[in-house]
């Protein structure tokens, strides 16, 4: 009995350490320079908005004048906004020297890397290479673009990156380049991550799941699929069926509604965490439906994997044929 109180005592104990470590903070991070991509709108717009009232000197990179108009109308003067498209090479160089003028001597602190598209999320022979080539462009080679170009200035403050991944790049739910392109993000996130441990930069990543944002928009995606449904040829549209397309899309808007985060308050929590805490996670998994199904399911063998995603795909007409 005493063993197993003192057992008790240690795990409770070590819990303990172990939250009054994950709490600390790092001082004197007022006025500090962080750039983040993708402000236009959900993520990155919310955390624009959070980081500016915090009294760091936010960078919000957006894609539209609308997106950056509307977001330095709801900021203080201090934030900055900025154009950029990450498919565009020239314009991430420009703006790293831009960004480059403005922190001198001084650095840039944290790097959130949130901009991203999901592209189609249909089966594979659905989609030509065409498909696959824009989420890969904006997901994964911008990232990476972004981050070469900001990285002297990281290592000089000895700062952050803070990269946005997926829960989907763990697990594929789906064809198209999505996945893909995540499953490169955390590849990239792991390499970098050990490559910079040397110079005192911390870089980490972050897994939401299904969160409520324009990018999970249910009838853009519903619309997207069916352009394509309705591109496809003959003899594939045969082999999947004529009533696969709703069906499948049925399936998929229940399983939405049953995981989907409404709020997305807790993935600028865990961008803050990984900013201002003296000992940042490497991963963050965030969203009741990635900590609960699909993180756990990563972790489980292919064979579980596979009944489990398939089960909530419609069966093409020519597997039930067989």
């Amino acid at each position: 009995m005493l063993f197993y109180a003192l057992l008790f005592l240690g795990i409770a104990s070590l819990w303990w350490c172990w939250r009054a470590r994950d709490g600390t903070k790092v001082t004197n991070l007022t006025g500090k320079y962080i750039f983040i991509t993708g402000c236009d709108t959900g993520f990155g717009n919310m955390a624009a908005k959070f980081f500016d009232k915090k009294g760091f000197r936010v960078f919000a990179s957006c894609l539209t004048e609308t997106g950056a108009k509307e977001l330095k109308a709801a900021t203080s003067k201090q934030l900055q906004t900025v154009l950029l498209d990450v498919r565009d090479s020239d314009s991430i160089k420009k703006v790293a020297a831009w960004v480059k003028a403005e922190v001198q001597p001084e650095g840039l602190w944290g790097l959130v890397n949130n901009a991203g598209i999901t592209g189609p999320l249909v089966p594979t022979d659905w989609l030509d290479i065409e498909h696959f080539r824009e989420p890969i462009e904006v997901n994964l080679i911008g990232l990476i673009n972004i981050t070469i170009n900001m990285l002297p200035l990281i290592k000089k403050a000895k700062g952050r990156i803070v990269n946005v991944s997926s829960i989907g790049g763990r697990l594929a739910f789906s064809g198209g380049g999505y996945f893909p392109s995540k499953f490169g993000v955390e590849g990239f996130n792991d390499s970098l991550r050990r490559d910079m441990k040397a110079f005192g930069v911390k870089v980490c990543c972050i897994q939401p799941g299904l969160f409520k944002t324009s990018l999970t928009n249910p009838a853009k995606t519903l619309k997207e699929k069916e352009v394509i449904w309705n591109r496809l040829p003959p003899d594939i549209k045969k082999q999947y069926g004529e009533e696969y397309f709703q069906k499948d899309a049925e399936k998929k808007e229940n399983l939405s509604k049953i995981c989907l985060n409404k709020d997305i308050s807790p993935v600028v929590q865990c961008m803050d965490h990984a900013l201002t805490s003296l000992h940042p996670h490497a991963h963050y998994v965030v969203g009741k439906d990635a900590k609960l199904l699909w993180n756990p399911l990563s972790r489980m063998p292919a064979v579980i994997q596979d009944f489990l995603l398939l089960w909530n795909r419609e069966e093409p007409a020519a597997s039930r044929a067989k």
